[in-house]
């Protein structure tokens, strides 16, 4: 049951606040230590993880001598901003004693619904992983308001294994995991080691967070079912067991697993169609039709020999064929104007065209919905 988790190759691994700041007391620096040395040692086995880590604000706290999680969002976003500093630091020094590159990604929910912002940061998440480093992501709480009263890391973490197409999701917490009530006060309550993340029944047997993060069990079900969306299986699990990622990435049977229910491929293109809103369109000859239908592959400029509408960069277009039949549908990595001086070109004419090097496709396969002919 737990093969789908061995077989994942790419990984979103959220560690609480709790956790990274062993409860309060300032950052664990042997505890970010071991989650390091973990996902190095799953990279060496050619896994790519983005690790989404709280502990801005908890650390901010503890820098400043608060006594609490103070409630001001001014004094919120002023303790992040303090946190953030000795959190980054912390695990650019772990990853660097393994020679391993890590890199801090600050989001804010507007940047994953906004289209262009989300091509942006897929394509830097992308890269980054591609290259072998290991992206560190955080909610930018020192900018964002109705996030840091309203929002938690682990719905970024879901959002972030929609937007890189993860296969994997593991939710690190203080708890071994979902149980049929909460175990802190009733004794009889007994973990759950499978189930769906689309259960709704899950939610009940779910409690609220803790003082120092935002997330709770609820949070975590919320985070599971919107990675669901994209087809990553999801599992909650102590991040105070010994070796538990490894442990994990081996398919041992530790914390809950919500299954998605959907093979990741599928799920995501199910995702995609459901947000498209078509605002331009471009023609494409017999050749790009066949690639895009038989090869599966992205959509290049050389294939386009026609453009229409005022599309921007990650806005929806449809790509007809020359007799007018639609092909498919997706996010535009360029807008129509550039579109229109791209069509017809190789990939390699883009800088000399555009005067600046972007995306070698004008769309790309896993953002690209093909239509039933």
């Amino acid at each position: 049951m737990r093969d789908k988790i061995s077989q994942a190759k790419r990984w979103v691994v959220k560690v609480g606040s709790s956790l990274v700041t062993n409860d309060g007391k300032g950052l664990d620096l042997a505890a970010i230590e071991t989650w390091a040395e973990q996902l190095v040692a799953m990279r060496a086995q050619g896994i790519q993880v983005v690790l989404v880590s709280s502990g801005a604000v908890a650390e901010g706290v503890s820098r400043l001598g608060l006594s609490r999680r103070p409630s001001q969002v001014n004094l919120q976003q002023a303790a992040a901003a303090v946190g953030q500093m000795g959190l980054i630091q912390a695990y650019e020094s772990c990853f660097n004693r393994h020679d391993v590159r890590a890199a801090q990604i600050l989001l804010t929910h507007e940047d994953l619904s906004d289209r262009t912002r989300y091509l942006n940061a897929r394509s830097t998440l992308t890269t980054l992983l591609d290259m072998g480093v290991v992206p560190v992501v955080n909610e930018n709480d020192t900018v964002a308001t109705a996030e840091i009263c309203l929002g938690d890391n682990d719905t970024l973490a879901g959002l972030v294994a929609n937007l890189i197409n993860a296969d994997a999701m593991v939710l690190l917490t203080d708890q071994d995991g979902l149980y049929s009530a909460d175990p802190r006060t009733d004794k009889s309550a007994q973990l759950i080691s499978v189930g769906s993340a689309l259960d709704p029944s899950l939610t009940a047997m779910a409690g609220g967070g803790g003082s120092l993060g935002r997330g709770g069990m609820r949070t975590k079900l919320s985070a599971a079912r919107l990675a669901a969306r994209s087809g990553t299986n999801t599992i909650i699990a102590n991040g105070r067991e010994a070796q538990v990622l490894g442990r994990l990435s081996r398919g041992e049977d530790i914390g809950t697993l919500l299954e998605a229910d959907s093979e990741p491929v599928g799920a995501r293109k199910q995702w995609l169609a459901s947000q498209l809103t078509t605002q331009g369109e471009v023609v494409i000859d017999a050749g790009a039709v066949r690639v895009l239908r038989d090869a599966g592959k992205s959509l290049l400029a050389v294939g386009i020999v026609g453009v229409s509408g005022a599309f921007h960069r990650g806005e929806v277009v449809v790509c007809r064929d020359v007799a007018g039949k639609e092909v498919a549908r997706g996010l535009s990595n360029y807008s129509a104007a550039e579109v229109e001086r791209l069509k017809g070109q190789s990939s390699d004419k883009i800088v000399e065209l555009l005067g600046y090097a972007g995306d070698d496709e004008i769309i790309h396969r896993d953002n690209l919905i093909l239509i039933e002919s």
